[in-house]
């Protein structure tokens, strides 16, 4: 399999090295939630990590599923949401492989397409929207770190992987996905570039 392991996974979270974790909910999902675009309904979070974003939603009343396929983050996404008091189904699965035993309304991509590597993005985007149903909606947040050795050499650096627009066109095309027109949103990331807000209705 190209690109990141289980393992390395595994060994970033042990040894502490998650620069990607914001050490709370994101921003940009507080900001879908406080507005009222995002209402409760069945939602997954893939490449749940810490579970800010699954005790969240959990919290204010979603059936929330998160998924992560390696142990330590499950485990400290289940940690978090029994400290907050919230209750949410995490579990551990490769989300190039797991079914639902029922579609979702929603699903929150944030940091499980840049995980990883471009060669499973087809495989990844078909997965999300046989989660859908019809009318489902991806709430996507496409990571924007361009790397120079990447639009020089053409090399494939990450993670994090650089998820250009245009490529996030391609692989999210119409008519199965329609796009909101541009300009998106952009929320400055702590460690790491930015990220693109884009509300994607899966047909």
């Amino acid at each position: 399999m190209a690109g990141p392991t289980p393992e390395f996974w595994q060994a970033r979270f042990e040894s502490q090295q998650t620069g990607w974790d914001r050490g709370a909910c994101s921003p940009q999902l507080l900001a879908h939630l406080d507005s009222g675009a995002l209402q409760p309904c069945r939602i997954a979070v893939p490449g749940c990590g810490s579970g800010w974003e699954v005790a969240e939603l959990a919290r204010r009343g979603f059936e929330v599923v998160g998924i992560d396929y390696t142990a330590a983050a499950v485990e400290r996404a289940r940690e978090h949401c029994r400290s907050v008091g919230v209750d949410a189904r995490i579990i551990q699965a490769d989300v190039l492989a797991w079914q639902p035993d029922q579609a979702f309304d929603a699903i929150y991509e944030q940091t499980c397409l840049c995980a990883l590597h471009p060669d499973h993005w087809f495989s990844y985007a078909g997965r999300l929207s046989a989660w859908l149903r019809p009318g489902g909606v991806l709430w996507a947040m496409f990571m924007q770190v361009v790397r120079p050795e990447a639009t020089g050499q053409g090399l494939i650096q990450g993670p994090p992987y650089h998820c250009d627009i245009n490529a996030m066109r391609a692989l999210f095309a119409e008519p199965r996905w329609a796009w909101p027109k541009p300009p998106y949103a952009s929320l400055p990331h702590p460690n790491m570039g930015h990220e693109l807000a884009v509300t994607l209705i899966r047909g």
